[in-house]
C-alpha cells in the first residue's frame, strides 16, 4: 500500500531529546510552555535513545516516551518517531563485538561514536528489528505519530570478516565465476588475476585501491548492504503500522551542496515511502554571495525532491549556528526566514531543526538551538523561530499543494560519478557538482522548474535532458537517449562523457553510435589544463573563456555553433547542434563558465520559461511555484541584502500578509512573499 505523510499544516519542530533532562522535570514544562510560544507543532523523538528505551538487553522502558506523546497530544501536535540503530547501547557493544566495525586497514572499532555499526551482523540486525517491533507494537494506536524515521543519516561501511564474506557472495551472485569478474575487472593488469574466491577482498590501503572495476563493485555493494539493512529496519514497521511512512534523513555536502555520495541515494529511496534530508547551508560565508548559496541550496532541495518525484521534508537545519563548520557564523538577520520559506517553496512539508533544546554537553552541545542554555525566550534564534512558526501557520491553506511539475530534467549517475572521480587523468579535482550547478543557474534564475533523474527514470515527460560529464554509460542508457532524441526530446551534453561501460572499461575503437547519431560527432582528444590556463570560443560573434577540458571533434556532421580559437585546435568545433530523428543533441566540448552557458541556454531553452503573473529585475530574486489542479501558490524571495522590486500583473493576495498586492512591489533585503490569484 502507499504510505503518505497525513497532514493538514505544515510540520514545524525538530529533534528532541527529552531523555537528556528526564531528571529535571522544569526543564521540560519550560520546553513545552517555549514549544507553544514558538508555534511548535512536532517533536522528532527516539534518536541515539537505545540506551533509554532498553537499558539492559530484553529490558525496556518506554513510559518517558509515552509522557512526551501524551503532551504532544495535548497541544494536538504530531510525533516523528526514530529508530535508535545510529547508536548502540555499551551493553550490545560489549556483549556483541561483531556489532562494531572495521576500518579498512583491519582495525576493528571500540564502543564510541555513531554509526559504528557493521551493516552485516545479523546479531545487530536482530537487535535492531526487536526494538523496533517493540517500538511499532507499543505505539501503533497513537493518533499523534505521523512519520518513521529510522536510523539517522545512514553512513560508512565494514571491512570485517562478515562483510568480505557478504561482498564476495555478491559478486559471485553478480558475476557467476571468477572468469567473469576478472574480465569485468580487467584483472590481466598488473598480473591481478584471481582463481579463488577467497583471494578477493574490498579495497584497502593495505593492498588494493587502483582497481577501478572492484571500488566501483564495491560501491554497489555497499548501497546494496545498505538498502538491505533499511529493509530489515522497516520490515516490522510496514507490518505493524501500515498506515505510517517511513523516511530517513539523507545528506549533502557543504559548502558545495552536493549530495553525499558514500552510496546511492536513488536507489535508497526506492526503499522509502518519502524523502527527508539534512539542510545545512554555510550562510553568510566569505567565498559566496547569498543569491549564489541560494541557488546552490535550491538545486539540492530539487534534487531531493526528484528521489521520488514528489514533496519531501527538511529534517534538519540550524535556526542559528552548525557547530561544525569550520566558521560558526550566525545567520544574518531575516536569513533565517528566508532559508525557511525557501524549504517550502521547493516542496518541503515543513522546517525542522537540530535541535530543540541545546544539549548541555557532548559534541554538539554548541550547535544552533530554538531554545538555547541561557535565556532562550530572548535569543534573536528564538525569535526568528517564532516568525517562521506564524509565517507555516499563514500558509497552511497549500499544504496540499506540489511542486510545479518540471520540463527540464539533470541526468546524475553514481556509478557514472564515482566511475569519473576514481579515473585518473582529467585532473584531481574534477568539479562535476560545480558543473551541474553551472547547468542549473540558467533555469533557476529563469524560474523554470527542474527535475534530477537517474538513468533508470523515465524521461519522456521533459522537453530538454541536461547530461553534463556522464562518463559512464550503460548499453541500456545508450539506447535509451538514443529513443529519447528520436522521439522528440532535446539533449545537452558534455566532454568526458560515454568513456566507459558499466563496468568501468573503455568503449573501444569509437564512441558508441548512438552517441554519434545525437550529436553528430566524435571527440578524439581531453586537453587537460592547469588551473590558470584558458582557452577561447567564439559563439554568435563574441568570445567566451574555456577552462579544464577542451576536446578536439572529429567527424562532425552537425551546426557547429562555436569553435575555439587559439591553440592547435583553433577553429576546431567546440559546440554542435545536430538534429536526429525528430529531436536534437548539443554538444559542448569544452567548459565554459555562465558567461556562455547563460547565453547558450537562453538559445536553447527561452520558449520554457513558464508564463506567470510577476515581472522580477534581476536574478537575484526567485519565484518557485507551488500548486494543485485548483490553484498556483507563487513564493517570491529575494537573496540579496539590498532592496528588489517586482511587478505584478493582476491583483494577487499575499498570504502572510493577508493582504492584496497589485503593481510595482519592493522587496526588502531577505524578504519572502507567498502569493495566490485571487478568486
Amino acid at each position: 500500500m502507499k504510505r503518505v505523510l497525513d497532514i493538514n499544516q505544515f510540520l514545524h519542530g525538530g529533534d528532541y531529546n527529552p531523555e537528556q533532562w528526564w531528571d529535571e522535570p522544569d526543564v521540560i514544562n519550560q520546553d513545552f510552555a517555549l514549544f507553544k510560544q514558538a508555534k511548535i507543532n512536532t517533536v522528532t523523538v527516539g534518536i541515539f535513545s537505545w540506551a533509554k528505551l532498553e537499558p539492559q538487553e530484553g529490558n525496556y522502558d518506554f513510559s518517558w516516551l509515552d509522557e512526551i506523546f501524551n503532551r504532544v497530544k495535548k497541544m494536538n501536535g504530531y510525533v516523528i518517531l526514530a529508530t535508535p540503530s545510529g547508536a548502540r547501547p555499551a551493553w550490545l557493544a560489549q556483549k556483541y563485538p561483531e556489532v562494531l566495525r572495521t576500518d579498512n586497514r583491519g582495525n576493528k572499532r571500540g564502543f564510541g561514536g555513531r554509526h559504528n555499526h557493521c551493516l552485516t551482523s545479523s546479531i545487530y540486525r536482530k537487535k535492531v528489528c526487536e526494538i523496533n517491533t517493540k517500538l511499532a507494537e507499543h505505539f501503533v494506536q497513537r493518533k499523534s505519530l505521523v512519520l518513521w524515521h529510522i536510523s539517522n543519516e545512514y553512513s560508512g561501511d565494514c571491512y570485517c570478516d562478515l562483510c568480505k564474506d557478504a561482498f564476495r557472495k555478491w559478486l559471485k551472485n553478480k558475476y557467476g565465476d571468477l572468469a567473469t569478474l576478472n574480465h569485468a575487472w580487467w584483472n590481466t593488469f598488473w598480473s591481478h588475476t584471481y582463481n579463488d574466491w577467497s583471494q578477493v577482498n574490498p579495497p584497502s590501503p593495505l593492498s588494493e585501491m587502483g582497481n577501478k572495476g572492484m571500488n566501483l563493485d564495491w560501491k554497489r555493494f555497499i548501497t546494496d548492504q545498505t538498502i538491505s539493512f533499511i529493509d530489515n529496519e522497516t520490515a516490522p514497521l510496514k507490518k505493524i503500522t501500515p498506515n505510517i511512512p517511513v523516511t530517513t534523513n539523507m545528506m549533502a555536502g557543504n559548502p558545495l551542496m552536493d549530495p553525499f555520495a558514500g552510496f546511492d541515494y536513488q536507489k535508497v529511496a526506492r526503499h522509502l515511502d518519502f524523502i527527508s534530508w539534512d539542510s545545512y547551508p554555510a550562510w553568510s560565508n566569505d567565498s559566496q554571495s547569498t543569491e549564489e548559496l541560494g541557488r546552490n541550496v535550491g538545486l539540492i532541495h530539487d534534487f531531493f525532491r526528484s528521489l521520488k518525484h514528489q514533496n519531501f521534508l527538511v529534517m534538519e537545519n540550524t535556526p542559528s549556528r552548525v557547530n561544525w563548520h569550520n566558521f560558526d557564523r550566525a545567520k544574518r538577520p531575516g536569513m533565517h526566514e528566508l532559508a525557511s520559506l525557501q524549504d517550502v517553496a521547493h516542496g518541503s512539508q515543513g522546517v525542522l531543526y537540530f535541535q530543540l533544546r541545546a544539549s548541555r554537553g557532548s559534541s554538539e552541545m554548541f550547535h544552533g538551538a530554538v531554545i538555547e542554555h541561557r535565556h532562550p525566550e530572548k535569543t534573536r534564534a528564538f525569535k526568528d523561530v517564532t516568525k517562521v512558526g506564524k509565517d507555516l501557520e499563514k500558509i497552511s491553506p497549500i499544504v496540499a499543494t506540489n511542486y510545479a511539475k518540471a520540463k527540464v530534467a539533470i541526468v546524475f549517475s553514481y556509478d557514472s560519478y564515482w566511475a569519473l572521480q576514481d579515473a585518473e587523468s582529467y585532473s584531481v579535482n574534477k568539479n562535476i557538482w560545480q558543473t551541474i550547478q553551472k547547468h542549473y543557474r540558467y533555469f533557476y534564475d529563469h524560474d523554470i522548474p527542474v527535475d534530477f533523474v537517474s538513468p533508470e527514470d523515465e524521461f519522456s515527460q521533459y522537453d530538454l535532458l541536461i547530461d553534463p560529464m556522464h562518463f559512464l554509460m550503460s548499453k541500456s542508457y545508450l539506447e535509451k537517449i538514443d529513443n529519447y532524441v528520436k522521439n522528440g526530446g532535446k539533449i545537452v551534453g558534455t566532454y568526458i562523457s560515454g568513456v566507459v561501460d558499466e563496468n568501468d572499461l573503455a568503449y573501444m575503437n569509437e564512441w558508441p553510435k548512438e552517441l554519434q547519431e545525437i550529436y553528430g560527432l566524435e571527440p578524439l582528444e581531453t586537453d587537460v589544463l592547469y588551473p590558470g590556463q584558458s582557452n577561447l570560443i567564439n559563439f554568435e560573434g563574441k568570445e567566451y573563456p574555456v577552462y579544464d577540458y577542451c576536446e578536439t571533434l572529429i567527424n562532425c556532421t552537425g551546426k557547429v555553433l562555436a569553435t575555439y580559437t587559439t591553440d592547435f585546435y583553433q577553429n576546431i568545433p567546440a559546440v554542435v547542434e545536430h538534429s536526429h530523428g525528430a529531436g536534437k543533441g548539443y554538444y559542448l566540448a569544452c567548459r565554459t563558465d555562465y558567461s556562455f552557458l547563460g547565453k547558450f541556454y537562453e538559445k536553447i531553452a527561452s520558449e520554457l520559461v513558464p508564463e506567470i503573473p510577476i515581472t522580477k529585475f534581476n536574478g537575484r530574486v526567485s519565484i518557485q511555484i507551488r500548486e494543485n489542479k485548483s490553484e498556483k501558490n507563487w513564493f517570491v524571495q529575494n537573496f540579496s541584502d539590498k532592496e528588489g522590486k517586482i511587478e505584478l500583473s493582476c491583483e494577487l493576495v499575499n498570504l502572510l500578509e493577508d493582504v492584496k498586492d497589485k503593481g510595482t512591489i519592493s522587496l526588502k533585503p531577505f524578504e519572502s512573499k507567498v502569493y495566490k490569484l485571487y478568486r
